[in-house]
């Protein structure tokens, strides 16, 4: 029985592996498009992109294959850049939720925002991807540097709903405090460590090719 046992379990393990490895190249590519078609959202009016990853240096043109963080520089039709659309995490109620916000240099502003991944409680948490008014938080959002440059001069950070009254302010949402907080932590996060380097490498990110999906 006890060999039995363990052959079953071996072959269950065996199994998940397979079944793993089988769908994570599908998973990848499913999370790629989602990606590619959350970065025209989060930048209204960009019609195409370049890719970007970060590294010591600063921002280089990604390639196949490299690791580090991705950022995704979208064009206007005119070929002028209209913003840069970068990645952040927070956890949440349930487990850890997945963002792109779109920032645009010129207004030194958080002009949109994206749900990539969340497993939020439907129709509350997840209220802070489609409830307008909400929205409406992310359509300037003040996202300026400090005088050095080297992170943000105000810190971005929700506030209790109708108490808003700074520009760098989150408006908060009834019924969905916590998956609020956790987007204004991740938004607050990753600008504080990737706005300063969009505005560093503005040359470069403004120099590149568009690439027309």
């Amino acid at each position: 029985m006890l060999r039995t046992l363990a052959g079953i379990a071996t072959l269950s393990g065996l199994l998940v592996v397979l079944v793993y490895q089988y769908t994570k190249p599908m998973i990848a590519e499913n999370e790629r498009r989602l990606t590619e078609q959350a970065v025209f959202e989060v930048l209204p009016g960009a019609t195409s992109k370049t890719d970007f990853t970060v590294t010591e240096q600063g921002l280089v043109p990604a390639t196949p294959g490299d690791s580090g963080i991705r950022l995704y520089a979208g064009q206007l039709p005119s070929g002028e850049l209209r913003g840069v659309a970068f990645p952040a995490s927070a956890r949440g109620y349930q487990d850890v939720i997945l963002f792109l916000f779109g920032y645009d240099p010129a207004c030194e502003c958080i002009v949109g925002s994206k749900v990539l991944r969340s497993t939020e409680t439907p129709g509350l948490g997840d209220k802070i991807d489609r409830d307008p008014d909400f929205l409406e938080n992310f359509v300037a959002l003040d996202a300026r540097l400090n005088t050095d440059g080297t992170a943000l001069a105000n810190a971005i950070q929700l506030v209790r709903q109708g108490t808003k009254v700074s520009p760098w302010e989150i408006d908060g949402i009834s019924g969905s405090t916590i998956s609020a907080s956790a987007m204004a932590r991740a938004v607050n996060d990753a600008a504080q460590r990737l706005v300063p380097l969009i505005q560093r490498d503005l040359a470069v990110l403004s120099a590149q090719v568009p690439v027309t999906e």
